[in-house]
This record gives C-alpha cells, sequence and structure tokens, in this order.
C-alpha cells in the first residue's frame, strides 16, 4: 500500500486529510465507479467536510486503523467527498439516508451499487458497529444480491421523488396557494413566533442553529406589518446569540451552533457562510432598531472576516476553521479561571462569568450572563452593560485575545468556495455602504476581482471550488445565484457599472445552464454537469437559503436594475411553482416567501444622479429591502435614460444639480434635491437607523 492515496492530489483540504488512510480511496468520478464494476463490488460513500468533528472521530476510529481499512478496501471501491465542493452527490444521497433511517448528518456513509444506486447508509458508526456492518453488507452484497438490486431500485426511485419539485399537492384546501398572496410573509412570520423560545431565543430547543433565513423573514415581516411582536421575537434571539457562547467574544464571528438551549455551548466550528448571512442578519436589525449593540455584533464579525486566517492573502476567504485543535474540540476557545485573572484582572474575569468550577468540562466559554429584573424573563443586558464594554475590560479581553493567539489554532478549511464567497462579497458591500466602512468595500471588491480572474474559465463557465492557485468543479446554481446577488451589491456600493455587466452576465449563464423549464426551477446542476442518479433541486431553506430563494430574490432585482423583463419572469415561474409549497410548510421556505413578497409589493428604484453623497447614504444606511439603488457610472438601463451621472466612483464634492428619482417601474416621482423629500418619498423618516419602531425602548 502506498504511503499516500489518491486523495493527495486534491483540492479539497478534506479529502487531503484522508491522504495518508490505509483505506484505499478514491475521489468521486468515473474512475471509482468503473473498477467497482471490474471487481463487481459495491461502492461505500463516505461524505463530510473539514469542519465536521464527528467526521474527524470516524475517522481516528475506522480510517486510520489498518484492520478496518483491510475489510473496507476488500469489500469495496471506497469514495470520499468533500460535501461543500460536491452537493449534489451530497444532496441525492442523503436523501436516501434520510429515507433509511429517518434522519441524517455527517459523516455520512451510504454504500451503492456500482451504477450509483444506494441500498444502505446512515451517519457515523462508532468501529464495532461499522465493522459489524460490513460484515452484514458483505453477506448481502455475497448471499441476497437479487433482494439488495431491488431495494436499490426502489430506494432510487424514491430519492428521485424527494429531490423533485415540492408536489402541489402541499396547497392546503381554500388556501390560494398564490405567490402574490398578501399575507404569504405574515404567515411566516407567526409561524415563526409559534416556535419562538422567548426565554432563550431562537426556534425550538436544541441545538439550536441561528438560522439567517429566518431571522431574515422575521424581520421583513416585522417591518412590512408593523409587527412590534415579530421585532420583539428576532431581538431577544439576537440579544441571546451575541450574549452567549456561540459569539466568540475575544475574535469576533459566531460558531455553526449551539448544542444546548441558552447558546452558552457553542459546537465550535466557525463557517464562513453563517457569519456572511450574520453580518447581513445585525446590519438590517441595526437599521431599524439603531442598537448599538448590534453594529458592534456587526464590526466584529467583519473583523473576524478580514482577519486572518479566514481571508486567504492574495485570494478570497477560506471556508472554515474547525472546531478541534491539538485533536480536542474547543481546546483554543475554553479558559481557566486562574489564566483569565492573571492575563486580564478580575474585573474581565467577571464580566465573562468566568468561574473556578467552569461553565463546561471544567473550563469557561467565555459569555455575558442574562441580566433578570424583577420577574422580566425576558430581559437582557442593555447595550450599556452589555457589550460596550468598560476600560478595564476591554483592555481585559485585549490581553486574552493576545494571548489565545499563542495558542495552537483550529484546523483550517482553506479551499475558497465561490458561494460562500460570493455570499461573503454581498455581505460586505451592503455592510460597508451602509456604515461608510471603506475596508469592508475594498474586502468586497478585492474578492470579486479575484473570483472573477481565479474562478471562472476563459469560456465564461464559473467553477466551484479553488485551493492554492487551482480552481475545480462546476458551479452549481447556488455559486450562480449568489454571484448574481453579489456582483448587484457592489455595483449599488461602488456605483461602477462593471458589476451590473457582470451581474448580467451570471444571471444569463444561471438562467442557461440551470433552468429546467419542465419544472420551473432551477436545478442544483448544469446541463452540462455529470448526470447522477436523480437530478435535484435546492429549494428548501436551512441555515443558507436555497439555491431557487436566493436566485429569486436575485433577479427579481436585477430586473429592476437593467429593466430586462426575463430575469423577472424566471423568477416569478419559480415563485409560482412553489407557492404552494410555502403555503404548506412556510418554515421550510422563509427565504423564498421573502423573496416572493419582494416580487409581489415590487422593486422601488431610486437613482441618485450627480455627486449626492448625502441623498445616497440617506438611503444605504436605512433598511429599505424593496430597494435597490443606482448611482455612479451610466450603464445599459431605463433607469439611467436622461439622467446625469456622478462619472464614476470616486466621491468628488456635492454638486447642487445632482437630485434622488425615485420611481417605480421605471415611473418616477419629481425629483428629491434633499434628505427629507427623498425619505419622504421612500415612506421613512427620521434619524438613520430609526424608521419602523422606537429604538429607545429595550423592548416592544
Amino acid at each position: 500500500m502506498p504511503t499516500t492515496n489518491r486523495l493527495a492530489g486534491e483540492t479539497s483540504p478534506y479529502l487531503r486529510q484522508h491522504a495518508a488512510n490505509p483505506v484505499d480511496w478514491y475521489p468521486w468520478g468515473p474512475e471509482a465507479f468503473e473498477v467497482a464494476r471490474t471487481r463487481d463490488v459495491p461502492i461505500l460513500l463516505s461524505v463530510g467536510y473539514s469542519a465536521c468533528h464527528w467526521c474527524h472521530v470516524m475517522a481516528h476510529e475506522s480510517f486510520e486503523d489498518p484492520e478496518v481499512a483491510e475489510v473496507m478496501n476488500g469489500l469495496a471501491v471506497c469514495v470520499k467527498v468533500d460535501r461543500e465542493e460536491r452537493p449534489d452527490v451530497d444532496s441525492v444521497y442523503m436523501e436516501a439516508v434520510q429515507a433509511i433511517t429517518g434522519g441524517g448528518g455527517w459523516p455520512m456513509t451510504v454504500f451503492l451499487t456500482p451504477d450509483g444506486r444506494p441500498f444502505h447508509g446512515g451517519t457515523y458508526y462508532p468501529k464495532g458497529q461499522f465493522m459489524a456492518l460490513l460484515g452484514r453488507v458483505g453477506e448481502l452484497w455475497r448471499d441476497q444480491r437479487a433482494e439488495l438490486e431491488e431495494a436499490a431500485s426502489q430506494l432510487a426511485e424514491a430519492v428521485r421523488t424527494h429531490t423533485s419539485l415540492p408536489s402541489a399537492s402541499w396547497a392546503r384546501e381554500g388556501d390560494p396557494g398564490a405567490a402574490g398572496d398578501p399575507k404569504l410573509l405574515e404567515r411566516a412570520g407567526d409561524a415563526l413566533l409559534a416556535r419562538f423560545d422567548p426565554e432563550w431565543g431562537g426556534f425550538g430547543r436544541a441545538p439550536k442553529f441561528p438560522q439567517p433565513p429566518m431571522l431574515e423573514a422575521l424581520l421583513q415581516a416585522a417591518v412590512a406589518y408593523e409587527r412590534p411582536d415579530l421585532l420583539a421575537a428576532l431581538t431577544t434571539t439576537l440579544d441571546a446569540m451575541a450574549a452567549g457562547g456561540i459569539y466568540d467574544h475575544l475574535g469576533g464571528g459566531f460558531a455553526r451552533y449551539s448544542t444546548e438551549r441558552t447558546w452558552l455551548v457553542p459546537h465550535f466550528e466557525k463557517m464562513l457562510y453563517d457569519n456572511a448571512l450574520l453580518v447581513r442578519v445585525y446590519l438590517h436589525a441595526w437599521q431599524v432598531t439603531g442598537r448599538p449593540a448590534y453594529l458592534q455584533v456587526l464590526q466584529e464579525t467583519v473583523d473576524y472576516l478580514l482577519s486572518p486566517p479566514l481571508r486567504v492573502a492574495g485570494a478570497g476567504f477560506a471556508s472554515a476553521e474547525d472546531a478541534d485543535s491539538e485533536g480536542v474540540e474547543g481546546r483554543f476557545y475554553v479558559w481557566d479561571h486562574a489564566e483569565v485573572v492573571e492575563v486580564a484582572g478580575p474585573d474581565t474575569a467577571a464580566w465573562y462569568a468566568v468561574t473556578e468550577a467552569g461553565n463546561w468540562e471544567g473550563k469557561n466559554i467565555l459569555h455575558r450572563p442574562r441580566r433578570i429584573a424583577d420577574s422580566d424573563a425576558t430581559l437582557w443586558p442593555s447595550d450599556s452593560d452589555w457589550l460596550a464594554r468598560p476600560r478595564t475590560v476591554e483592555d481585559g479581553r485585549k490581553a486574552l485575545l493576545q494571548r489565545r493567539n499563542t495558542r495552537s489554532r483550529p484546523g483550517l478549511d482553506d479551499k475558497v468556495l465561490t458561494e460562500w464567497n460570493a455570499m461573503a462579497v454581498a455581505a460586505l458591500a451592503e455592510a460597508g455602504a451602509a456604515i461608510g466602512d471603506r475596508r469592508s468595500l475594498e474586502a468586497a471588491e478585492s474578492v470579486g476581482r479575484f473570483l472573477l480572474a481565479s474562478s471562472r474559465r476563459a469560456d465564461g463557465r464559473w467553477l466551484r471550488s479553488w485551493q492554492d492557485g487551482t480552481a475545480r468543479h462546476l458551479a452549481y446554481s447556488s455559486d450562480y445565484a449568489w454571484l448574481v446577488e453579489a456582483f448587484c451589491r457592489l455595483g449599488e456600493a461602488t456605483g461602477r457599472s462593471q458589476w451590473f455587466d457582470e451581474a448580467r452576465k451570471a444571471a444569463d449563464g444561471l438562467i442557461e445552464l440551470f433552468w429546467d423549464a419542465e419544472r420551473h426551477a432551477f436545478a442544483t446542476s448544469g446541463l452540462d454537469a455529470e448526470a447522477l442518479i436523480a437530478a435535484p433541486l435546492d429549494t428548501s431553506d436551512g441555515a443558507v437559503p436555497s439555491a431557487n430563494s436566493v436566485a429569486a430574490t436575485a433577479l427579481v432585482r436585477l430586473g429592476a436594475i437593467t429593466g430586462e423583463p426575463r430575469y423577472g419572469e424566471h423568477a416569478g415561474k419559480l415563485l409560482e411553482a412553489m407557492a404552494p409549497a410555502m403555503s404548506k410548510s412556510p418554515l421550510s421556505f422563509t427565504a423564498m416567501i421573502a423573496a416572493a413578497d419582494l416580487a409581489r409589493r415590487g422593486v422601488t428604484e431610486v437613482v441618485i444622479s450627480g455627486s449626492r453623497p448625502d441623498l445616497l447614504d440617506a438611503v444605504r444606511s436605512r433598511y429599505l429591502p424593496g430597494s435597490v439603488v443606482v448611482w455612479g457610472e451610466p450603464f445599459e438601463s431605463p433607469l439611467w435614460e436622461g439622467r446625469h451621472s456622478q462619472g464614476g466612483a470616486a466621491s468628488p464634492p456635492p454638486s447642487p444639480d445632482g437630485l434622488a428619482y425615485v420611481c417605480r417601474d421605471y415611473a418616477c416621482q419629481m425629483p428629491a434635491g434633499d434628505v427629507d423629500t427623498l425619505l419622504a418619498q421612500l415612506g421613512v423618516g427620521g434619524p438613520p437607523s430609526i424608521h419602523q419602531f422606537d429604538r429607545r425602548k429595550d423592548k416592544y
């Protein structure tokens, strides 16, 4: 057996972590399936990702064990997949595992016939159970092959059914089921409220995930329908998350989820997608409420994104930081009481509720404890004593961060995924424009240019994953959809027409490669991609919005910016096809419902001509989810017909002839020459960051 297997040459750090295993791993591809056919043995498919704790556990227990590897190699052709590089493979076979076991997760272990049909699967197996399973699969393959083949055919058909568009039978009797239903978003807000944990925030019990699509829909519904109860659910959740251990109080950023209900104990991995999406959530919450704490969380999370190791020098953003360092989960983040007092002093220890007994396995996870006032069990620390740290505590925080930086850092998955980087670009562009943070804007443009140069082929075809100078794997609809969103946000933030041109190209590619005219939705894989046993559609919103949700929103906005009708038409067909599912199960489609509400209400187009940074800032600093703004360099769009442009993305002095035009379907109101008139036309007022609710109150 060679010292390394075929995974040594892969771009995925997760695959390369298994390159020295005694298992004779293959990457996903035709070679593995051809060998399985030649040997007449099953495929053993193992799917995971670099920051997955239990993936590491199974690797240590089984894949690094020569005894287990010998059985695996004799029984099957073993294939290792990084779910983040191949979401198509992951989604298809996760459907099979869920059908078999009723649940799912990673590591995912699936046994396939040589033509790719699954016949058995599960998630993590301890070594003893795994060895027993290998023996049982070997017996079935040898002695009950006909029954196994029949089961594989039935399971493959079930996977094809469940990876298609949600059935129209989901529509409830008497429910209009139309994407234009004016109450659809409010009903989604009420459904979220029914699952809301009023004591600790979030939805349901444990484990708790941040769920940015749900939070965004909750905020959008709160503002659209003037519902203080929905806003209170949002702010309680955001307060609890930022006060808990899921938030990194020293270095900024959020862990992937909390293992328990109070947000104290995270699963310590930190994902790019969570932090990019939460930047936008806290930005929008600050725009509505004006809470300084939300601005602080936003800025500290941006600091995390823009700092090593997540910001890859000369490239984009790394995918994730591991939960483990030195083989121990959370070791990088937890503290002894004595060390905190020694480094930062007793005031800092008290601020972060550090005790000698600890709050997790004898150690301390830093957090801000709840402030209970009288009988009000939902009151959280106010801005003045929650995150706005006293000087002594801030000095202590910096000292703790400096000490922590001497520790062995968790493992880094440094592959640059197009989808997740586009998420980060969109977040940084929007946040940078809203709060006037030039560093965020420069980073957003820099990563945007990197993606254009490094993750797109000469023929214009986008690729999914870049690592160490090499881009691989055809990009998916989620990559394209987020690129449309990111490039639109860059155009709005910088005034550079180049970004709108790139948004058009990405949207055209999205439609040409991924639009399924029969199902009226965007397929996960392109027409030029490898055919799997099913052609999945990514429609359900989870920790991230689905590819189809992002596509619907981005195409509606791009259509308003460019005047190109086919973008909005494709979004409309998609939303109508999804209407029964949205109506039946709103919690599964919160981002899609938000997109449907945007399409139903229509987009307000704002054009800033000349040099009027005061008018531009007035628009960008406010929460206006139904608006687009164009300024700077003109481009091909009805919005620029007869307008005087600023002539570039620079910031010359304000000019008296600069005006703002507020339009709907390109029919504009009288031009506005001052901020008050502009805000009145937009239907908002007051100073930035307060136009729907009273930010002076702790509760709503």
